[in-house]
């Protein structure tokens, strides 16, 4: 393997688990600020809310897109002949959805429009548990 290859690998696996960290703590959050009864609490969470993705997720996001990209144009014509590879696309692509998604509630939930239950943003927040490890599977043991 090229020493670029592993340096755009180790970067994108430091990218994943930012991203990761931000996507299993968001919905908890949302979780609070649903049950919350007073409106302070609600503000300061709103505040932890915006920063969590504005300063931790979306940078984490898009290194992950960029160094996954390049490591994609590193293996293209290789990388493309793998049907695990397709497969983790499909659920990278769930991911970016999720947290896109996770970014309208944040505005309902500061808009006070939020329709989501305390019950149903604790199994929205179970998604990206359940994407990590078929991607992890995918990569690891690269079934087809």
């Amino acid at each position: 393997m090229s020493q670029l290859y592993l340096w755009l690998k180790a970067l994108h696996l430091i990218a994943v688990v930012a991203w990761f960290a931000g996507l299993f703590y968001i919905f908890r959050l949302y979780v609070y600020h649903i049950e919350a009864s007073s409106d302070e609490v609600k503000k300061t969470l709103e505040v932890m809310e915006r920063k969590l993705l504005r300063i931790i997720m979306n940078p984490a996001m898009i290194a992950v897109l960029l160094l996954g990209s390049g490591l994609i144009a590193v293996r293209w014509p290789e990388i493309m002949k793998s049907g695990w590879f397709h497969a983790k696309l499909l659920f990278v692509t769930l991911l970016f959805g999720y947290h896109h998604y996770a970014g309208v509630v944040r505005k309902q939930l500061a808009a006070g429009t939020c329709k989501l239950t305390s019950k149903q943003a604790r199994l929205i927040n179970e998604i990206p548990t359940l994407c990590l490890f078929v991607i992890i599977i995918l990569v690891v043991i690269k079934p087809f």
